[in-house]
C-alpha cells in the first residue's frame, strides 16, 4: 500500500477543489492506482489561512507519504519548509523558480516539480480580451496580489501591452474584502471602466464579492480562470486546471514508481480555455463579437 498527500488551498466545501480532486483520482485508478487496493490518499482541506496551510503541510510532512501533490504556490511553500525529503508534485504554480521552489524548470534539483499555472505573458491577453469583448473601455482596474511576486509580474505583463490597445491600467490590492469593495468603488466612479483579476490565492479567496461587485458597478471582468465565469463572471482565459490534476497523477505515478522530482523537468500548460457567460454579458448590455464566440471552447447561457 504506497500513501499519497493532497494539500488544497481551499475549504472542502469550495466547488473548485473536488472536481480537481475527482481528476487525479480517475487518472491515477487509470494508471493502475486503485485506492483502498495499492494507494491510500490523504486530502487536507487548508484553506487560503496561511497558518492553516502551515499545520496541514507539517501534518502531511509527518506522515512521510511516498509523494504529496501541492495545489499552488501557498502549498508549496510550507511544504518544502515541513520537508526537504519527501517528492513533491505541485500543479498550479506560476513561478516555481522566482518563488526559490526549484532550481530550474528542464533541472528542478530538489524533491519538487511539477506544473507551472502560466507563462507571464500570458496575462497581456486578459487586457486584449477585455477590449475585445467590450470596445468602449479605456481603463481597467487590475487586482492582484501586491505582496507576491506573482502580482508583479502578472501586472508587468498587462501593463506592457496596455499602450497597444488604448487602455490605461491601474493596480489594485486585494488583501481582504475592505481593501476590494475600497478600490472597485473608487474605480468605478470614472466612465469607460473594466476589470481584470489575476491569478492568486486571494483571488480565489474573494471570488463571489468580485463577481458581485462587478455586476454591482456595471464593469466588464475577464478573470484567470473558468470557475468565476460559471459563478456569473462575463469572460475568463487561461489553462486547464482540471487537466492539470490529471497530468499531476502521471508525476506521482512516475514518483510512485521510482523517479526522483529533481529529474523530472517542471511542465507548461497544454490546454487552454475561453468560457464565456452570455447572460452576464446581457446584463451589461454587451453584444459579444460573434469571432470571439466561435473561438470559445464554452458558452455558458
Amino acid at each position: 500500500m504506497r500513501r499519497v498527500g493532497v494539500l488544497m488551498p481551499h475549504t472542502q466545501d469550495n466547488p473548485v477543489g473536488p472536481p480537481r480532486i475527482a481528476a487525479l483520482l480517475q487518472e491515477l485508478q487509470q494508471l493502475g492506482w486503485i485506492v483502498g487496493r495499492n494507494v491510500e490518499i490523504d486530502v487536507r482541506w487548508a484553506g487560503a489561512d496561511a497558518e492553516s496551510l502551515r499545520k496541514h503541510a507539517a501534518e502531511l510532512a509527518a506522515l512521510a507519504p511516498d509523494v504529496i501533490l501541492a495545489n499552488g504556490s501557498v502549498a508549496v511553500a510550507p511544504l518544502l519548509h515541513a520537508t526537504r525529503t519527501v517528492p513533491i508534485v505541485f500543479v498550479i504554480v506560476p513561478d516555481p523558480v522566482g518563488g526559490g521552489f526549484i532550481d530550474s524548470l528542464a533541472r528542478p534539483g530538489g524533491n519538487a516539480t511539477g506544473f507551472l499555472q502560466f507563462e507571464y505573458g500570458l496575462s497581456g491577453k486578459w487586457l486584449e480580451l477585455l477590449k475585445q469583448i467590450a470596445p468602449g473601455v479605456t481603463r481597467a482596474v487590475i487586482m492582484r496580489d501586491p505582496t507576491a511576486p506573482t502580482g508583479t509580474g502578472q501586472f508587468g505583463a498587462i501593463q506592457s501591452v496596455a499602450p497597444s490597445v488604448g487602455v490605461e491600467v491601474n493596480p489594485a490590492g486585494m488583501r481582504d474584502a475592505r481593501e476590494i469593495e475600497r478600490a472597485i468603488a473608487a474605480f468605478a466612479r470614472g466612465s469607460n471602466g473594466g476589470l481584470i483579476v489575476t491569478g492568486s490565492a486571494l483571488a480565489q479567496l474573494h471570488r463571489d464579492l468580485i463577481i458581485t461587485l462587478a455586476a454591482r458597478h456595471k464593469l466588464p471582468a475577464v478573470y484567470f480562470e473558468r470557475f468565476f465565469v460559471a459563478a456569473g463572471g462575463l469572460i475568463s482565459y487561461g489553462p486547464d486546471l482540471v487537466d492539470q490534476f490529471r497530468q499531476a497523477a502521471g508525476y506521482v505515478n512516475r514518483v510512485l514508481r521510482g523517479e526522483k522530482p529533481a529529474d523530472l523537468p517542471v511542465q507548461a500548460p497544454t490546454r487552454y480555455e475561453t468560457v464565456i457567460n452570455l447572460k452576464t454579458a446581457k446584463a451589461l448590455g454587451l453584444d459579444v463579437p460573434p469571432q470571439l464566440l466561435a473561438r470559445a471552447d464554452e458558452v455558458i447561457e
